[in-house]
């Protein structure tokens, strides 16, 4: 597998999994001390499709149209 391919397939999981956890929202709670928040959660999925969609935009190729004048 490609790291382009591996890239493309992270970002799929974790838009599967934000789909998911957005549909059908679950409270935050503390158990013996140990926080879980959902919403921390759901921000550290977004931040890693951000990173990818970053990736995956400079790994394709790009044009630039500029005009000489003398």
């Amino acid at each position: 597998m490609t790291e382009l391919e591996q890239l493309q397939t992270i970002k799929s999981l974790c838009l599967q999994q934000l789909v998911e956890l957005r549909s059908s929202p679950k409270p935050s709670y503390e158990i013996d001390g140990q926080r879980v928040s959902w919403e921390t959660y759901a921000k550290s999925l977004e931040r890693t499709i951000d990173w990818c969609e970053r990736k995956l935009t400079g790994s394709e190729p790009f044009e630039i149209a500029s005009v000489g004048v003398t």
